[in-house]
């Protein structure tokens, strides 16, 4: 009998488990999940990006906009991006403008508001996002240009896209 009484027990002890996880906070008041984050670095286009994707939690409403602050790795102001948001898209991508001074490795911060069409704060998230990759790993120029990615002739003789006198950004201030 003690036996039973124990899987009993046990028994009971799960199903009122399961009904406290069931009554937990679902975060309605959320409107978006961060789904994916990363730096791309695009080799071709010899640039790096912050790339973070937003998974809607429920309908979205019209005249949405996210406001981004990428933390700059260069230093100083940070990277400001405003971006419509449409209610009808399985999920929202938000990419920086063009980086320089990435470091590999090193965390950086996001904060993303998202607003309603008069302003009004919705929701605000907070990450920070670490590469993999350092950014001299990128060619000093395009490795190609046009729309059929013809060769950029500049880098004639260079095939890995480094130029011996090209200029390097100033990251002395990098954060």
């Amino acid at each position: 009998m003690p036996r039973k009484f124990r899987s009993i027990a046990l028994g009971a002890a799960l199903i009122a488990a399961t009904a406290l996880g069931a009554c937990r906070d679902t975060g309605k008041e959320q409107l978006f999940a961060i789904s994916g984050k990363l730096f791309e670095f695009n080799y071709r286009l010899g640039i790096a990006t912050y790339v973070i994707t937003l998974r809607p939690l429920r309908p979205m409403g019209e005249g949405q906009v996210a406001v981004v602050n990428f933390q700059n790795p260069a230093g100083g102001d940070p990277l400001v991006v405003n971006q419509k948001i449409w209610p009808k898209l399985p999920h929202i991508t938000l990419t920086s403008p063009p980086l320089t001074c990435v470091v590999k490795d090193k965390p950086y911060s996001v904060s993303i508001r998202i607003e309603d069409s008069s302003g009004t704060l919705l929701q605000s998230l907070d990450t920070t996002m670490t590469s993999s990759e350092d950014q001299t790993m990128l060619p000093d120029r395009p490795l190609v240009i046009g729309p059929k990615y013809e060769l950029n002739p500049d880098l004639a003789g260079h095939p890995d896209g480094k130029l011996p006198d090209a200029p390097k950004p100033d990251c002395s201030k990098a954060v």
